[in-house]
């Protein structure tokens, strides 16, 4: 592997793990926000495996009685588990060290104290402070989004970041939706009650898009409504449609660059084109798993193709 290439590859993979670390953030607050509502035990240690699921963590737990607590540690401080936050901030922290000329001095620090800090991090420290923990998670990769942002020239090591935070968090905005398929779905008697009505609010809530989807559809908290500013709305920053604008936007700067278009390229066109032909009402009607789980295909193939273009 080239310099240039190793460099690519430690800073698409270092924002992924960045933007990781604070996707877990958001499913297990989702976790918490749904467990908060009244239930059998066996009802809330479903909706724990639900958010296990989404995260892509299933194989760690298996074999494991899942509660509460096993999901929450297992997802934050388990350095046992490749995705948990304690995990994914080691290693984004290794891939910005290997590179660290490559990085402004904000962003290198930011991302560096934060990776202190977390050495306080316990086991009773983190289930006796949940939320503030999860907060703190989130800002530390807002912080560090932003030092990079505003210090980073627009070059081509900028580009390789800003595809690692939105291949990744396309990923975990289709696995925050799929956790609906996961959760009492089987159950129509429930659909469209008041504990389905807190699960789908629970989503906007992980992404921190209440406020903004109340702006869009004015308090019409359907599901497909959910489903569409999460999917379609190109305005909302953590959509899907959203995150492959921003996608074929590096790609096609990348191809100016370097003189080459590559199978990546024409995988983010057709997807964009598929997300522009497609409505809501398509997607519920094939079935809103169905469309998620190969959107997330769609978009493991996507990272696949792009470090096989610039040879990482």
């Amino acid at each position: 592997m080239s310099t240039l290439s190793r460099t690519a590859s430690e800073l698409f993979w270092m924002t992924r793990y960045l933007e990781r670390a604070e996707a877990m953030a958001r499913l297990v607050e989702m976790g918490r926000r749904m467990a908060m509502l009244p239930s059998d035990r066996e009802t809330a240690a479903d909706e724990w495996r639900s958010v296990i699921a989404a995260s892509g963590c299933a194989p760690h737990f298996e074999g494991r009685a899942v509660d509460e607590r096993a999901a929450v540690l297992g997802l934050i401080t388990d350095r046992e588990n490749p995705s948990s936050i304690v995990s994914c901030f080691d290693r984004a922290r290794q891939n910005a060290r290997s590179v660290r000329t490559a990085l402004t001095t904000q962003s290198w620090e930011t991302l560096n104290e934060a990776w202190l800090k977390l050495g306080d991090l316990t086991e009773e420290r983190v289930l006796r402070e949940l939320p503030q923990t999860l907060d703190w998670v989130k800002g530390r990769c807002a912080q560090f989004r932003g030092a990079a942002d505003a210090t980073m020239l627009r070059d081509d090591r900028y580009d390789f970041g800003r595809l690692g935070i939105f291949i990744e968090r396309a990923d975990m905005t289709l696995r925050l939706l799929d956790v609906k398929h996961f959760v009492l779905l089987p159950e129509t008697e429930v659909v469209g009650g008041g504990r389905d009505r807190h699960q789908w609010t629970s989503v906007l809530m992980a992404t921190s898009a209440l406020r903004a989807y109340h702006w869009a559809y004015r308090g019409d908290y359907s599901p497909w409504r959910i489903a569409d500013f999460l999917i379609l709305n190109h305005s909302c920053p953590r959509s899907l449609a959203y995150c492959y604008d921003e996608i074929i936007g590096v790609l096609d700067r990348l191809a100016r660059a370097y003189g080459a278009r590559h199978p990546c390229h024409h995988t983010a066109t057709e997807t964009v084109a598929m997300l522009a032909d497609i409505d809501i009402g398509e997607i519920f009607h094939d079935g809103l798993h169905e469309f998620l789980i190969g959107a997330v295909a769609r978009n493991n193939r996507l990272a696949y193709e792009i470090g096989a273009a610039y040879h990482f």
